[in-house]
């Protein structure tokens, strides 16, 4: 930890100037990188209004123009890793926080910029925006590290038509996929990620999910929204047509473990908030799809439901890839349960929820045709019930 304390020293000009910004955070107890969200502290100031915002390499690079910027940002970034690895202790949180503070207030736009989810350099941007926010308030997983893009107007013209559009009888999800093939680079991107997420290495006889995942992430932000949301969000009336959504992502090996229960949601959360990426798709969703009773769409965000929708496709190839729970309803849910979460219990099932009982996501999701049981109920199954909050 020497390397941490070392780097996060700064000057006693910019002590005072600190003082004038920011006000002094005290630290009473050990807090720990992957703690729950509703545990960290409230620290970050508010970022700039969303038209001044750039790319977080862009103010990176204009940061590097100026030595003691970099130096200070080379000291957060130590920091950053250090918390990582490991919680940091009372003093070295402290001054990494200075450092942090120090940092920001000489170089605004490294806490204003954005990253633009799907591009080539996506995962160096997200370093970036993360290494600033060491430890992140209990909104802070709930503000989008990307960009707002407009939605594919193919997609956004789908989304808005599809309600009233008959169903004759023809299933839905097949028709989206024989779109998708005759559209050259969804064919063959899919091709490509059915081949990763089935293909069994010699001498096993288990997927290999990291070339899986990735494979999903590569179809879904290369091929247009039009096709890519279809083939995932196809509406179905009946088991045949919900059997093939649910097996759109190669389930056996990009959702379920084969081996013992589902993991806890806590602890998967936890190994999440390592990963840049997966940190920050699992960010945009829970800023995306976050529900208000108030508005006509059950979303926060009243605007078209293809928001949410990229939001909840942006987790899939991620270790908190989410998947239909049946073929016969259009529920959804994470490979996960709260068996073991002890005093967190409620803050698990709060994760749960944001995917089971989530008006604004099923709202989405029903945009491009409310599906029916047979009976007209929907029947999650009982593996994956979820009990109801208690208050408190």
């Amino acid at each position: 930890m020497s390397h941490s304390v070392s780097a996060c020293s700064f000057h006693t000009d910019e002590m005072i100037l600190l003082g004038l910004l920011f006000t002094v955070i005290r630290f009473s107890a050990v807090l720990p990188f992957s703690a729950p969200v509703h545990h960290l502290p409230a620290h970050l100031p508010a970022a700039a209004p969303q038209a001044g915002r750039g790319d977080c390499l862009d103010a990176h690079r204009a940061c590097g123009s100026d030595p003691r910027c970099e130096a200070l940002y080379r000291g957060v970034e130590l920091c950053a890793d250090d918390a990582g690895a490991a919680p940091l202790g009372e003093r070295a949180a402290s001054e990494c926080l200075e450092s942090q503070d120090a940092l920001l207030a000489r170089h605004p736009a490294l806490l204003a910029c954005r990253c633009q989810r799907g591009s080539r350099r996506e995962e160096r941007c997200l370093h970036v925006y993360w290494s600033v926010r060491l430890l992140p308030g209990e909104d802070e997983m709930e503000v989008s590290p990307y960009e707002m893009m407009p939605m594919d107007t193919h997609m956004a013209s789908l989304i808005a038509a599809s309600s009233s559009l008959p169903h004759d009888g023809l299933n839905p999800c097949l028709k989206a996929a024989q779109d998708c093939g005759l559209f050259e680079k969804c064919g063959a991107l899919r091709s490509e990620y059915v081949l990763a997420c089935t293909k069994r290495p010699s001498g096993t006889d288990r997927c290999n999910r990291q070339k899986c995942h990735r494979a999903l992430r590569r179809f879904l932000e290369r091929v247009p929204e039009e096709y890519s949301l279809g083939v995932l969000f196809c509406p179905c009336g009946e088991p045949l047509c919900g059997e093939r959504r649910r097996k759109t992502i190669v389930p056996s090996c990009s959702y379920l473990e084969r081996d013992g229960p589902p993991p806890n949601c806590l602890h998967l959360q936890s190994y999440c908030r390592r990963d840049d990426l997966c940190r920050s798709r699992l960010a945009d969703f829970l800023h995306s799809c976050q529900a208000s009773s108030m508005s006509s769409s059950g979303c926060v965000r009243d605007t078209s439901a293809g928001l949410c929708l990229r939001a909840y496709a942006g987790l899939i190839g991620t270790m908190m890839t989410p998947n239909y729970v049946s073929n016969s309803s259009a529920d959804v849910a994470l490979w996960c349960n709260c068996e073991g979460s002890g005093n967190q219990w409620q803050d698990c099932l709060r994760l749960q929820r944001m995917f089971t009982h989530n008006p604004c996501l099923s709202s989405s999701i029903s945009a491009l045709g409310p599906p029916r049981a047979p009976d007209g109920r929907e029947h999650p199954p009982s593996s994956l019930q979820i009990p109801p909050l208690q208050p408190g």
